[in-house]
């Protein structure tokens, strides 16, 4: 599941990016905020899987 978890977050991170960009070319304040909103969320996800990968590695490696 981490796989395909890491692969929606990196692309809600590149769909926040193209929100806003397109919010600042359009001048849509809204749109840019929507876009860098949905980029940071998409960030602190993929924060949130790395640390599950560190705990799933140091369990791995206590457990020998």
């Amino acid at each position: 599941m981490g796989f395909l978890d890491k692969l929606k977050n990196k692309t809600q991170r590149n769909k926040g990016r193209g929100k806003e960009a397109a919010g600042r070319a359009a001048d849509d304040p809204y749109l840019e905020a929507e876009g860098r909103r949905d980029r940071m969320a998409g960030g602190v996800k993929q924060v949130g899987e790395q640390a599950k990968d560190a705990a799933r590695e140091i369990r791995k490696s206590t457990r020998k």
